[in-house]
């Protein structure tokens, strides 16, 4: 029998930033929970979006009885410096993280994250899984790069996958958070990793409805981020023959700057060649990635039933994303870290009450908006650091537009650390490479090229939207470099810091880490 280690880490206030009631009186039957669902690599490809082979049923039935943005856009293509962002509202600039593993705190120590404010007004804020950066899988079972302040309490589930890694396969022995890697697993869902997730948010969620307790409970899925693992009978639900991979033309890398080239090519250095595979391989790695989705929505589908059977879906807002899109051989690229649709775009869907069911809108908005939705919706004033739009006026008319453009900003730390920035509006993706575009720019027109495959940068019968695009870019660039309001004390970000741990972690004499559950539980 595998060992469960299932990490319950207590946390207590540790100072006034984080402990602050602001008078509050006591709990409002009335206010609304939260139940926040992130997932970790997940791009667009889902039945809700109009993809015709991946299986997610229990995400398409959240959307339609909710809202789905199809036009939203994180703020950083990869993991830490997204979470950052949408954990406190604000843009990469502002938060100055530009790395993985750093504790938010260095940078910005005054910052009220999401979690932060809803304890202040009173709620339980708790943490399950992936919310803040975690080296994924590397850091599983642990606290990684955590913050302290926004939670009551975390639990950090460790499963078989994490125990049976030796089995996966790989495009390079031994590594797997970077690398391709896959693996049909034994055994149930409950008994891997985000199984374990869910299983742990059910239980909050008991717990939840036997009490008069408000919540902000976060549940952060490690999947489909690599290594794909999922039982086996999720890959069975997929024909690999029906799995198609994207042809691409390399000439197309002689059209685009070259910071976005390399950005595109940079999986051919130690971590194995991860472009030009062949096909037979590529499909099955992309069946994986679909038959790990299809496991992550039996995850979702299980705590959306405990919500509903204890009768907290009445007073309680969902809201699911995921922290960056993902390649899949578009662009000739896999996996993440450019400034293309498929790893800006990611799913965003908001249900429960107040939100109008069976809405869609094609606005654009980023993930910085939630903070300030979210607040509005739990009629909560945001901190003034807040820079992201609610988005409660797109729930009341679709058509509705909150900005013109959504920004995502990227540096090509493989190519000089150049910094790029893209924006997308609801027709067209410009992006800027360089402080006055000495690298070049990029122009996707989406009414005939929704795969970005075509650069019109040069095309001078696009001129006019060109020239309409710079000025728009370069505004939004410096809006998002503005200090916030209220923000305080605003630093450079220190040297890399892999992790950090929340106090609870404890030690067995093998120096080995292992969490217990704290005795009032």
């Amino acid at each position: 029998m595998r060992k469960l280690i299932i990490i319950y880490t207590a946390i207590f206030c540790i100072n006034l930033i984080s402990c602050k009631s602001e008078n509050y009186d006591g709990t409002d039957s009335d206010k609304k929970n939260v139940l926040f669902i992130m997932t970790d690599d997940l791009n667009c490809d889902l039945g809700s979006y109009n993809h015709n082979l991946v299986i997610s049923p229990n995400i398409d039935n959240l959307a339609s009885n909710g809202s789905l943005f199809s036009n939203a856009h994180v703020q950083w293509p990869q993991c830490g410096q997204s979470r950052a962002s949408f954990m406190t509202g604000m843009y990469s600039d502002q938060t100055k993280h530009t790395k993985l593993n750093v504790d938010i705190r260095t940078t910005i120590p005054d910052v009220v994250t999401l979690g932060q404010r809803f304890r202040q007004r009173g709620y339980k804020s708790v943490r399950i899984g992936k919310i803040y950066h975690y080296d994924n899988p590397g850091s599983i079972g642990t606290s990684s790069a955590d913050d302290i302040h926004t939670w009551d309490y975390t639990i950090n589930p460790y499963g078989r996958d994490k125990e049976e890694e030796y089995k996966v396969k790989t495009l390079k022995t031994r590594a797997y958070g970077g690398t391709l890697s896959w693996l049909e697993a034994d055994g149930t869902d409950e008994e891997q990793t985000d199984g374990i997730v869910a299983t742990e948010a059910i239980e909050q969620l008991e717990k939840f409805s036997k009490s008069d307790q408000n919540f902000f409970l976060a549940v952060g899925f490690f999947k489909p981020h690599t290594p794909y693992v999922a039982p086996k009978k999720y890959f069975d639900m997929y024909d690999i023959s029906e799995i198609d991979i994207p042809q691409m033309n390399n000439e197309f890398l002689n059209t685009i700057p070259e910071p976005a080239a390399v950005s595109l090519r940079h999986k051919a250095d130690g971590k194995g060649n991860q472009y030009d595979l062949k096909k037979t391989e590529a499909q099955e790695i992309k069946r994986a990635y679909y038959a790990t989705i299809t496991f992550l929505d039996a995850q979702v589908g299980r705590i959306i039933k405990k919500l509903k059977k204890t009768g907290l879906d009445k007073n309680t807002i969902i809201v699911f994303s995921s922290d960056h899109g993902y390649h899949l051989g578009e662009q000739g690229h896999w996996q993440k870290q450019t400034l293309y649709e498929k790893t800006t775009r990611v799913p965003l869907i908001f249900s429960g009450p107040g939100i109008k069911k069976g809405t869609r809108s094609n606005s654009p908005v980023e993930l910085i908006d939630m903070y300030p939705t979210l607040m509005e919706l739990t009629g909560i004033k945001a901190p003034d650091h807040v820079v992201g739009k609610s988005l409660v006026p797109i729930f009341n008319d679709s058509s509705y537009k909150i900005r013109n453009s959504a920004l995502t900003r990227w540096i090509a730390t493989r190519f000089n650390n150049v910094e790029g920035y893209s924006i997308k509006t609801e027709r067209y993706r410009f992006v800027k490479w360089g402080e006055k575009g000495e690298y070049g720019y990029e122009l996707y027109d989406h009414k005939y090229d929704k795969k970005e495959n075509k650069n019109l940068a040069k095309d001078e019968s696009y001129k006019s939207i060109i020239d309409s695009m710079k000025i728009e870019i370069d505004f939004r660039i410096s809006e998002a470099r503005k200090k916030p309001k209220g923000l305080g004390r605003q630093l450079e970000e220190k040297p890399y810091k892999r992790f950090t741990y929340t106090p609870g972690d404890l030690y067995d004499v093998n120096s080995k880490r292992v969490y217990l559950k704290p005795s009032d539980e």
